[in-house]
């Protein structure tokens, strides 16, 4: 059997154009000022293009494409 990791980052652009894969666990906060400014947990900030809602969208996303649905009824064995 072959098991496949499947590493899911959000892409998002830096002021000067080019393209940064963020890994949204890393991320502590973010704020429009009015830029979108990124904070990270190693205190790194980045500044980008996409507006605070969308990086909030984009994070939600993420969240529901790495989520597995709960199904009513089923019996946890953990």
């Amino acid at each position: 059997m072959t098991l496949t990791r499947r590493i899911i980052v959000i892409i998002l652009t830096r002021l000067d154009g080019q393209r940064v894969a963020i890994n949204e666990d890393l991320l502590v906060f973010a704020e429009q000022t009015p830029d979108t400014v990124l904070t990270m947990s190693s205190g790194q900030r980045l500044m980008v293009r996409e507006p605070l809602a969308e990086l909030c969208d984009r994070i939600a996303a993420f969240r529901r494409s790495t989520t597995v649905p709960v199904i009513p009824g089923a019996v946890s064995h953990g």
